[in-house]
C-alpha cells in the first residue's frame, strides 16, 4: 500500500472495527451520524491523500482541502482530528517525517487551517479567544505570526488532537505499539482503542459533557480492562448518553496508519 491508501484503510478500519464505547461501528449509528457517512468521507478524501504524497503540499490547504471534500453529506464532521494527525504523517511518511512537517508550517498553514475549522461544527473549548467564526482572530494570527505549530501549541492544553503536534506524536506513537502488541484485526483495534480510553481523559467527551464525564469515562474503560465491567452494557451507556470518545477515535486512526507502514497486519 502506498501512503495514500494506507491512510485511507486506517479511517475505514477504525469506525469498523466493534464494540468502541459510545462511538459509531458497524452496530451502530448516531441520529445525525451513520456508518455510511464514516465511509463516505474515507473515499471522498482520496484525492487529498494523494495530493500529500506529491512533493509540495502544504498542511493547512491540505486540510481545508480535506474538509472541503467530505462535507458533502449531512453526517457532519466526521474526521476533522484525523485528518490534522493524517495529513502530516502522509506528507512526512512516518512519525519522524511528520515532525519535521508540522515544525516546518507558517502563518499560511494557519490561516488556511482556521478556514478549515470554520467549515466545521468541531467544538472549541470555551476560553478559546481565538474564535474561527471572527475575523479578528485572523488579523491577530497575521499580527503575531502564529504558525499553525503555534496554533496547535496554542490549543494543546485542552485539545489533545492538537497536542500531538507539540508532544512529537507521541500517542499516536503508543497507539501503533498497542496495535502490534495486541495483534492483527478489528480485536487488536478495540484493545488498542480500550486501552488509551482508560488511560487518557478524551478532550471531545470533556468539550462535550464536561471534564467531570471524561474522567468517569476514563475509569470505566479501565475497569473494562481489568474485567471488572462488561464492554457492551459499558457501550451502551456511552451511545444512549451520547458519550463519545471522538478523540481516542481519531489518534487511533493516526496509529493504524502508522502500524500498517511497520507491517501490522489488518486481515490475519
Amino acid at each position: 500500500m502506498n501512503r495514500a491508501e494506507r491512510a485511507q484503510m486506517a479511517m475505514m478500519l477504525e469506525v469498523s472495527a466493534y464494540p468502541k464505547p459510545g462511538n459509531v461501528d458497524r452496530c451502530h449509528d448516531y441520529a445525525d451520524t451513520r456508518l455510511e457517512h464514516f465511509l463516505a468521507s474515507t473515499i471522498l478524501v482520496r484525492p487529498v491523500f494523494d495530493a500529500a504524497e506529491r512533493p509540495g503540499g502544504r498542511v493547512g490547504s491540505l486540510i481545508r482541502e480535506a474538509v472541503m471534500r467530505t462535507n458533502g453529506h449531512s453526517g457532519g464532521n466526521t474526521h476533522f482530528g484525523a485528518f490534522i494527525l493524517l495529513i502530516p504523517l502522509i506528507l512526512g511518511g512516518d512519525i519522524e517525517g511528520a515532525r519535521r512537517v508540522v515544525a516546518g508550517t507558517d502563518v499560511a498553514d494557519a490561516i488556511e487551517f482556521y478556514a478549515a475549522f470554520g467549515l466545521t461544527e468541531v467544538r472549541v473549548g470555551e476560553s478559546a479567544d481565538l474564535d474561527v467564526n471572527d475575523p479578528a482572530s485572523v488579523a491577530a494570527i497575521r499580527e503575531r505570526g502564529m504558525t499553525l505549530l503555534d496554533i496547535m501549541a496554542y490549543s494543546a492544553d485542552r485539545d489533545m488532537v492538537a497536542r500531538e503536534w507539540t508532544n512529537g506524536f507521541s500517542l499516536t506513537r503508543r497507539s501503533a505499539d498497542l496495535l502490534h502488541a495486541h495483534g492483527p484485526g478489528r480485536e487488536g483495534i478495540v484493545a488498542a482503542f480500550l486501552d488509551l480510553l482508560a488511560s487518557e481523559p478524551d478532550t471531545f467527551i470533556a468539550k462535550k459533557h464536561g471534564a467531570a464525564v471524561a474522567e468517569r469515562t476514563m475509569r470505566c474503560a479501565a475497569e473494562v480492562r481489568r474485567g471488572e465491567r462488561d464492554l457492551a452494557p459499558f457501550d451502551a451507556e456511552c451511545v444512549e448518553a451520547g458519550i463519545n470518545p471522538g478523540s481516542i477515535a481519531d489518534i487511533t486512526i493516526a496509529g493504524i496508519y502508522v502500524a500498517l507502514g511497520e507491517g501490522w497486519q489488518w486481515d490475519s
